[in-house]
């Protein structure tokens, strides 16, 4: 392949004007052209120059350019890159101010979160413990009550502590009372990342101890009595690298509280495999900490357990259950010798066994089936009083069944609306447990159960500024490019409905890693309906609604079914008049986001306007970075010729077409995202504007302090969601004022 071929499969030489300097540039208000809708719209910004090297590098017989690679240098190291993301900042900040509604829906979506809420609560010895937000709070306070009937006292208060730390802005993420509830365990996200701290409070006096334990990644706590716990942490990585560089040697530790990190002992690794990522939990009654292994995001795991407290001197050896990675392991609770877990060994919709384990010892041990295989996906359990509850999919929702310890069916736990029951928390010997219940026009309201009488009580349900009842939440289904039913959420306004009338419509979806989207709220979507836009979620294949054969068709060679779904979706929505012609915006974030790019090179004829949310761009070189090797067996590796040709195929960053008439696209992503970094974003984004895609915009937004998504202040939720939305009404027709 020529040269200047392989240039062009990532950016053709004619694109739009560019400015020199570092002043934002101011969009032509006057400029303005017609869309699709035939409403009138402001063109493209001038967009800020964007360096282009020539580097080619050939990959299985193939020429292929990265003229943007220097991107992938860290935000915080590379000055140039610094600069390019400030101007690319600033002029989508100033297009974004400019949109009309802008300022009125970002009061919008302030009053739809000004309410107070809760988290479910978690009993540790007499005291319960929750968070709370009053409403407009940046972060939610973790409060304790002294029983059931008593007065919240605060017990951490996460929103003062970036003054205090002055290390960035930490935000609260996990916490974990001791099982006599007088110390609590929690972990602390800084700017975003996947980084945690993990701190301990005197549950008492409030007062944060002196103990603080770093690099902890993707960890659970796991308390071994009231003296310490267990816990999850990588060495410290390379100055510099944080944010960037690949992780290994993963262990598991024991903490003592009131000794330094470096004290601490380390109870499980594996040497031999670098790569795995560990998680520890202890069962209720503190006898057994269970380890689960994985070294990708498939479902399977290696299950060893530690017996704990049977002797003077605790033996941290760890008892192999299941030490080859072939099954996916869930563990639901442990009473004395026998441990209850959910497995897809021999069910890919998953089944409930009992592991005994009271000849353990001798290398004994036994798997009994409790609950076979259903046609739904049996997907969370837990052991509350002398019962069990256990929480299953169905067409993307979710519902709860009560049995006995035998398996035998109590009763169902049934809401009566569409919508997703969860939580479910507690312990056995418990009288209750707590449970939420949300849909995409109903905030999460919390009950309490009592398992004796099997009685619901309310114990938080929100007040708000609408009446959900003037919304309809219906689940459809729509045929794929291959025939295949696919189900779909659709969320409007009940006056759209029995008018039968189009309007702008929001599609979303995700498709990859074996997850599920069930119905759930958000004050930025409710937004969009409030306004009479239409919101619409596609369960397409490779997400875990059905079971392990709907994640197996939408992963690996067979990712385009998920694009194919995603895109039928769209067109099943314009077909029924539910979407407005020419008004049909898609989103998605993570793997989402790179679904959403990728549809959008495959039928940007279909879409007005997108947004692709800290989406995996460059599917050649994600696994180069942070935590991307684990995603191989969801995508292929690069590494390997016949993976590399799938992913060539498909690559946002690698298949942008040449003078091609694209919607209107704003990329979003954060500085400090270290799950999918950012320079995903930024090579799809230069390349864009490198490119002839008609007059429509292509604009990054980088959130400053801010990672994947998890841990953002209130109000960096609400700017953002008012930015997104904003743009894609402009460019759906969605009238905000």
């Amino acid at each position: 392949m020529a040269r200047e071929e392989a240039e062009a499969l990532v950016a053709p030489v004619h694109g739009p004007s560019t400015y020199t300097g570092t002043e934002a540039v101011q969009p032509s208000g006057a400029d303005r052209s017609p869309d699709r809708a035939g409403i009138t719209t402001f063109s493209a910004p001038r967009y800020p120059p964007t360096r282009r090297d020539s580097l080619i590098e050939r990959q299985f017989g193939e020429d292929l350019a990265d003229p943007y690679r220097w991107l992938e240098a860290d935000v915080r190291s590379s000055p140039e890159v610094a600069s390019w993301v400030a101007q690319q900042n600033a002029a989508s900040s100033v297009y974004l101010a400019q949109l009309p509604g802008r300022d009125a829906l970002l009061g919008k979506i302030r009053s739809l979160f000004a309410y107070e809420r809760f988290s479910l609560p978690r009993k540790a010895g007499s005291r319960y413990f929750y968070t709370r937000n009053s409403g407009l709070q940046n972060q939610a306070v973790l409060e304790v009550r002294e029983g059931l009937q008593g007065e919240g006292r605060t017990l951490v208060d996460p929103n003062g502590w970036e003054k205090e730390v002055g290390e960035g802005l930490r935000t609260l993420d996990a916490w974990v009372p001791s099982p006599g509830g007088n110390l609590l365990a929690l972990t602390q996200q800084r700017d975003g990342s996947d980084w945690r701290t993990v701190r301990v409070v005197d549950v008492a006096t409030g007062k944060m101890l002196e103990d603080r334990l770093e690099w902890a990644n993707d960890t659970a706590i796991g308390w071994v009595g009231d003296a310490g716990f267990l816990y999850a942490r990588y060495p410290e990585p390379p100055a510099g690298q944080a944010y960037r560089a690949q992780v290994f040697d993963k262990a598991i530790w024991f903490h003592r509280v009131g000794t330094p990190q470096n004290a601490d002992i380390r109870v499980f690794a594996t040497p031999d495999h670098r790569d795995w990522n560990h998680r520890i939990t202890v069962s209720s009654d503190g006898r057994w900490a269970v380890i689960l292994s994985s070294a990708s995001t498939l479902p399977r795991r290696t299950l060893h357990v530690i017996p704990l407290g049977r002797g003077k001197a605790q033996d941290w050896s760890a008892i192999p259950i299941a030490p080859a990675m072939t099954d996916d392991w869930k563990f639901v609770e442990g009473v004395g010798d026998h441990l209850w877990f959910i497995t897809n060994a021999g069910a890919p919709h998953y089944r409930l066994v009992r592991i005994d384990l009271d000849r353990a010892d001798k290398g004994r041990f036994s798997i009994n089936e409790v609950i076979g295989e259903k046609t739904d996906t049996l997907d969370a359990g837990r052991i509350v009083g002398n019962r069990l509850i256990l929480s299953y999919l169905q067409q993307g929702a979710s519902y709860a069944v009560v049995t006995d310890l035998k398996g035998n069916t109590k009763r169902s736990i049934t809401v009566g609306a569409v919508g997703s029951a969860s939580g479910f928390g507690g312990r056995p010997g418990d009288p209750e447990t707590f449970y939420q219940f949300a849909s995409f026009n109903q905030p999460p309201s919390i009950f309490r159960l009592d398992m004796r009488t099997g009685a619901a009580t309310p114990f938080a349900v929100p007040h708000l500024p609408f009446n959900p009842d003037d919304y309809i939440v219906e689940q459809r289904s729509f045929p794929s490019k291959d025939g295949t039913k696919v189900p779909m959420y659709v969320v409007r306004k009940r006056s759209l409905a029995v008018a039968n009338r189009a309007a702008p419509t929001l599609l979303y979806g995700y498709g990859g890693f074996d997850v599920a989207l069930t119905p759930g709220y958000s004050a930025v979507r409710m937004a969009w309906l409030e306004a009479g836009g239409v919101f619409a979620l596609a369960n397409i294949r490779g997400g875990g609604e059905f079971g392990r054969a709907w994640y197996d068709a939408g992963r690996l060679a067979n990712k385009q079914n998920s694009f194919d779904d995603f895109i039928a979706a769209g067109e099943y929505l314009l077909k029924e008049g539910i979407a407005a012609k020419g008004g049909l915006a898609i989103q998605g974030g993570s793997n989402g986001g790179m679904l959403v790019a990728a549809v959008i090179n495959q039928r940007p004829d279909l879409f007005a306007a997108a947004n692709p949310d800290v989406g995996v761009m460059d599917m050649l070189r994600f696994d180069r970075f942070t935590s991307g090797r684990f995603w191989v067996d969801d995508y292929g590796s690069p590494a390997r010729e016949a993976d590399w040709r799938v992913l060539r195929a498909y690559s946002p960053y690698h298949n942008i077409r040449p003078r091609g008439d694209y919607p209107a696209i704003l990329v979003t992503t954060a500085d400090t995202d270290d799950r999918v970094v950012p320079a995903h974003s930024f090579k799809y984004v230069a390349a864009l504007q490198a490119a002839d895609l008609g007059s429509r915009p292509h604009l990054l937004r980088v959130e400053a302090q801010a990672g994947h998504g998890p841990g953002k202040p209130v109000d960096k939720v609400i700017a953002s969601g008012a930015d997104v939305l904003a743009f894609l009404a402009k460019w759906t027709g969605l009238a905000l004022e």
